[in-house]
């Protein structure tokens, strides 16, 4: 049996809201955002006007601001988020710097028994992402995660799945992880996921949340617990090639502490090992730091 995959027109709103309504669940948008000002407050205006006072297929939208020196948690906030900064949640267990620090730290401020996770950077995007992301959730009771997919468009035409993606984490997927092969973007930021499924993962603190949660999941759940779905089409800022190098480290590490934790590192690497390893290229802290936070359902 291979993943399942659906498109996102698949289900009604009606359809959707009354499955939630008979389950009695509620659902958080969590928008993990670092700098995220220019279009922060699109995403939680659009999302906040269509899904939530239109109709109420969204209970909250919580922002968590992972260390932002702009404007983001104002923006946010404005727009009608509950924002926090990650470094605020629970400070008696520590903060990390990172996208999956933000995700995890956000089970300890949000209430819906389904998560569904946005990136904060999106250009060309619709509503439509959030219910097409709950589709699976509302009306397959097996399906534990679900990602997003997308045509992504580029000059010349559409893209494929990223730089990152197609010659890091996809090279990776085909000699160690074969069973997520059919997965179209394995790193995309748009995914769903079970509150409980979610809290009883280990969480890399950065880049590399999307491809660990992928992997513990057909692990613990097989197959049949992740779905994916085809969301039309999806723009966002596309990032420096010495980030990129960044992201790619720190999958490489969750990918490789899947396989052989003996390895791996379990505190990050000195910095100025990295700086050699990286020829120089600056900033660090977009390397570092290389943590697996623990299953959060004990703390909670």
């Amino acid at each position: 049996m291979g993943i399942r995959a659906a498109h996102w027109d698949d289900w009604s709103l009606e359809g959707l809201l009354g499955q939630k309504m008979a389950l009695g669940q509620r659902v958080s948008l969590v928008v993990p955002a670092r700098n995220e000002a220019a279009t922060v407050g699109a995403v939680v205006t659009r999302v906040r006007e269509a899904l939530m006072d239109t109709v109420a297929l969204v209970d909250e939208i919580v922002v968590i601001d992972s260390d932002s020196v702009d404007d983001t948690f104002a923006v946010a906030e404005s727009a009608g988020a509950r924002v926090h900064r990650s470094a605020e949640i629970r400070p008696d267990l520590g903060t990390h710097s990172g996208k999956g620090e933000a995700m995890w730290k956000s089970l300890f401020v949000t209430s819906g028994e389904l998560l569904v996770f946005m990136d904060a950077d999106l250009h060309d995007w619709d509503t439509h992402f959030v219910p097409g992301l709950l589709g699976p959730l509302l009306g397959s009771p097996e399906v534990q995660l679900v990602k997003g997919f997308y045509d992504r468009p580029g000059a010349d035409g559409p893209l494929e799945g990223g730089r990152v993606t197609e010659l890091v984490a996809r090279p990776l997927i085909a000699l160690l992880f074969p069973e997520l092969g059919g997965l179209v973007q394995p790193l995309a930021g748009e995914w769903a996921v079970r509150r409980s499924w979610f809290a009883g993962l280990s969480v890399p603190s950065g880049y590399a949340v999307e491809l660990a949660a992928l992997i513990d999941t057909v692990r613990e759940g097989g197959v049949e617990a992740l779905a994916q779905v085809d969301l039309g089409v999806r723009a966002h800022r596309h990032q420096a090639l010495r980030d990129l190098g960044g992201m790619a480290t720190q999958i490489i590490a969750a990918a490789l502490a899947r396989v052989a934790p003996e390895v791996s590192r379990p505190q990050p690497p000195d910095a100025a090992v990295l700086r050699q390893y990286l020829r120089g290229l600056e900033p660090v802290e977009h390397v570092v730091p290389i943590i697996e936070r623990p299953p959060a359902k004990d703390l909670l």
